[in-house]
């Protein structure tokens, strides 16, 4: 049985007629950037997340940009973030002005170290963007609590976590701004680029929407110097079709991690640990090996998709080496990165496929 990591086409066999006709009608009204389906968009997705507003705009690292720039994140500011998740994360910092600070992983949720994120802070910090890795939600209780000890800014980066919460608080909604990709493998996917900008506050929505788009409120008006970091129109009237569908979505994802969690916690594996009272979205699901290669290369050979999400730590990135890390600073990250392995989870994977994964996972993969 050849089993994908990810099966964008069966999904897209679900909903395809609703997703031709919304991209029909976008190209019928040619209302192509911006205006009524991003706007329908980010209404819908505020409501299915949990928002007050939303904004939409061209992928996830913009949305990081625009939320940097929207709090006046700028050179000579420090902003902490984990040293365990994707380039973009850093990467946006920099294109600020500002400077990364890495701190190391929690080793049970892989989240944050909130311990060594507080010993981070010095004058210069301005901001958190905490990252909710995988799917599981950051502890952004504690999170918020220095951030308002110390009077910084929260960036919460939920690109992998769509729908997640912490005591049915939607992520993205405990500080100034949450940040999303729609890259077409996320949990909700476009069809091509696309993010968006949650917020609280009505005063920072209108300004994330005038970075968004210019600088501008009017059309020929620009207030400062921005960007272009529009949403299409045809990505944001695919998402409102997908929107109707993401919580039953990741309701299948849930029940699939705890299908794959019953077996591999009771094996010895460690697996993602999700708190009390914490909705894990499974965007991804890890779980860490002594001998991955193997596992790989066995996968392969029985057609099972698989994956290595992070496997290489920021601090170690040959782009980020003017930061001046080193080997060994972060332990607890650099001994995950080489141990994980990521097995297929989607939500129209079956029990069988599961299974069959589960299978042949165990018969090379070792604690």
């Amino acid at each position: 049985m050849s089993i994908p990591f990810v099966d964008l086409e069966a999904q897209y066999n679900q909903i395809k007629p609703e997703v031709l006709n919304a991209i029909i009608e976008v190209i019928e009204s040619q209302k192509f950037i911006m205006g009524d389906y991003e706007k329908k968009f980010s209404i819908d997705f505020s409501k299915v997340h949990g928002s007050k507003y939303a904004v939409g705009c061209s992928n996830g690292t913009s949305a990081i940009t625009v939320a940097l720039r929207a709090l006046d994140i700028k050179r000579g500011d420090e902003v902490l973030t984990p040293v365990n998740s994707f380039f973009a994360t850093p990467e946006a910092i920099v294109e600020v002005g500002a400077t990364p600070v890495f701190v190391d992983c929690d080793v049970d949720t892989y989240s944050i170290d909130v311990e060594q994120l507080e010993a981070a802070i010095n004058e210069k910090t301005k901001a958190i963007i905490p990252v909710h890795l995988y799917g599981n939600p950051s502890n952004m209780v504690d999170i918020k609590r220095l951030a308002d000890k110390y009077s910084l800014k929260i960036i919460e980066d939920c690109a992998q976590s769509h729908l997640a919460s912490i005591d049915g608080k939607a992520v993205g909604t405990f500080g100034e701004f949450g940040t999303f990709s729609f890259y077409p493998g996320k949990n909700l996917g476009a069809y091509g680029d696309a993010g968006a900008i949650i917020t609280q506050d009505s005063d920072l929505l209108n300004l994330a929407t005038m970075h968004i788009n210019h600088g501008r409120t009017k059309k020929y008006e620009h207030d400062f110097c921005a960007g272009n970091f529009r949403m299409d129109g045809i990505q944001a009237a695919v998402l409102s079709v997908k929107s109707k569908y993401i919580a039953a979505w990741t309701k299948k994802r849930i029940e699939a991690a705890s299908i794959y969690n019953n077996t591999l916690e009771g094996q010895g594996f460690k697996v993602l640990t999700v708190k009390k009272n914490y909705k894990c979205v499974y965007h991804l699901y890890p779980v860490e090996v002594s001998n991955r290669d193997e596992v790989m290369e066995h996968l392969k050979s029985r057609g099972v998709g698989h994956g290595v999400h992070y496997p290489i730590p920021l601090h170690m990135q040959p782009g980020l080496k003017f930061l001046g890390y080193r080997e060994g600073d972060f332990p607890k990250a650099e001994e995950a990165a080489v141990r994980m392995v990521s097995l297929p989870i989607f939500p129209e994977i079956t029990t069988r496929q599961i299974r069959e994964v589960l299978c042949t996972f165990l018969e090379v993969a070792t604690v």
